[in-house]
Formats: C-alpha cells, sequence, structure tokens
C-alpha cells in the first residue's frame, strides 16, 4: 500500500494569450515581471543587474525543466526509513537521465548560460550535461543597421544527438544570433537534437516572425513580449492578431520599451 497522489504531476505554464504559434509561451509571471521591470530601469547598474538576471534565470530555467522535460517514477527512501517502513517517497520526478546542453551565445548570455548550466547539474545526471560556447557579433551596414550576425569562433563539446539544447539569450530582438546559432548546430554539430528552446527576459514580433521562418521547430520562452513601436490600435489586440502590425525594434534594431544594449550593460563595456 502507497499513496498515488504523485504518479501524474500536472504542471500548468501561466502564459498570456496570443497568435504567434503553439511553440511560443510568453509567461504571465507577476513576480518575473517585476523583476524584469527593475531590470531595465534606467537607474539600475552593478552589481543589482547581474544579480537579478541570475534571479530571473533561474526562475525561468526551473519553467522550462517543469514544461519541457521528461519524468519518471521513483520510489525514495527518506531519513524516516530508519524507524518506518513507509518512510518512502513514491512519485514523479525530472528524469535524471536526459541530456541537455546549454549554449552561452557571447556576451550577453554568457551569465544567463552558466546560470542554465550550474542549474541542470542540480537535477540532472552531470555527466550528461555540458555548456557550449559562441562568440558572436552583429553585423552592421553604413546606416547602422543590423543587416546579420557572424560567429566569431566556437567551443562545441561534442554531438547533440537526442539532447535538449537551450539558449538563454536575454534579447529576442531582431533574431539574428540565435537563427545563426541554430543553423549552426542544425547543420555542422552531429547528432539529432531532441528540442532546441529559447530563453529569453525580453522578445519582439520581429523575432518571434524570424524564428517561426526559419526555425519553425525551436521552442520560445519569454519573461516579456515588447512591441511599442507598433501601431496605437493594435495595443488593445490579442498579440499576434495583426503581427505584420506589430513592431518592437527602433531603427537601429534596440528593443522598445526594452532595457538597452544588455551585452553592454551586464559588462559595464559599452564598446
Amino acid at each position: 500500500m502507497r499513496d498515488h497522489l504523485y504518479d501524474h504531476v500536472d504542471f500548468k505554464l501561466a502564459e498570456l494569450e496570443h497568435r504567434y504559434g503553439p511553440n511560443v509561451h510568453i509567461l504571465a509571471n507577476p513576480y518575473s515581471l517585476s523583476q524584469l521591470a527593475t531590470l531595465c530601469a534606467k537607474e539600475t547598474i552593478q552589481p543589482t543587474v547581474n544579480q537579478m538576471v541570475v534571479a530571473i534565470y533561474t526562475d525561468l530555467v526551473k519553467v522550462v525543466l517543469n514544461a519541457e522535460f521528461p519524468r519518471k517514477q521513483v520510489s525514495v527512501p527518506t531519513r524516516m526509513i530508519a524507524s518506518n517502513p513507509r518512510g518512502i517517497f513514491h512519485g514523479q520526478v525530472i528524469d535524471p537521465s536526459v541530456r541537455a546542453i546549454s549554449v552561452n551565445i557571447a556576451r550577453a548570455g554568457t551569465l544567463p548560460s552558466q546560470v542554465t548550466y550550474d542549474l541542470l547539474n542540480t537535477v540532472l545526471d552531470p555527466r550528461l550535461v555540458r555548456q557550449d560556447h559562441i562568440i558572436m557579433s552583429r553585423m552592421i551596414d553604413d546606416a547602422s543597421k543590423v543587416v546579420g550576425s557572424n560567429i566569431g569562433g566556437a567551443k562545441i563539446g561534442g554531438d547533440v544527438d537526442d539532447a535538449f539544447v537551450l539558449f538563454p539569450d536575454p534579447m529576442g530582438a531582431t533574431g539574428g544570433s540565435l537563427a545563426t546559432a541554430l543553423k549552426t548546430y542544425k547543420e555542422k554539430v552531429p547528432g539529432r537534437a531532441r528540442r532546441y528552446i529559447c530563453l529569453h527576459l525580453i522578445v519582439t514580433p520581429e523575432y518571434l516572425r524570424r524564428m517561426r521562418d526559419e526555425h519553425p521547430d525551436a521552442v520560445v520562452y519569454a519573461i516579456r513580449l515588447d512591441r511599442g513601436l507598433s501601431e496605437a490600435e493594435v495595443f488593445d489586440t490579442v498579440p499576434g492578431t495583426h503581427w505584420e502590425r506589430e513592431r518592437g525594434l527602433d531603427d537601429h534594431q534596440y528593443i522598445v520599451p526594452g532595457g538597452g544594449g544588455f551585452g553592454e550593460i551586464m559588462n559595464n563595456a559599452y564598446v
């Protein structure tokens, strides 16, 4: 005889309604939104910036683990087993025998990737977890407009066969960096990944459109959607209803309202 209460643990995402497709999850989390508002505020500086990035990403990764990763049934004796034969927990936990890879897209993604990597190691078998590194830079035209992304270097530690590949990058702005990174993994890294998951603080409609067009299999999680430069009548509609009229990027491809360039802010290096 045992309790079956935790045999099937249903996890339900709290997310906003939208029309961007089933692979996009814009979370409805007041606590994370509060933290993100403070993080993006003009007066917020180091060390608060990085402390809040760590806090927000810790919660975001936990959401992804709950929503995306497979479970298994376990029977774990507790410390009470010494005095009572019923001192055993029976129930579902995240399956630790899953491969996972956190990809650091330097430089804004460096700290979020480290947070992700460390957290994965607490619930998965650490022998199945790794962190890869990609040096990425925007390509700018004469008008200071972003026209693409270039990989300056990479350290990829093996294949991706049957692995969850996570891209924790704060700003989903144009999608250029993520699209290039995803293409690299799909075309140049051996193996077939189980799933590609992008984890962001903020995304724009432009970014989501690019993901839909170039990588429709990628799953996107975001704390916030910013479409602050859209036409006025768009603001009262469900996101994605008038996708072609939604705009979150200014002429220099920075997010509005956004929070500035996170690569610069997180590293206190404005070059």
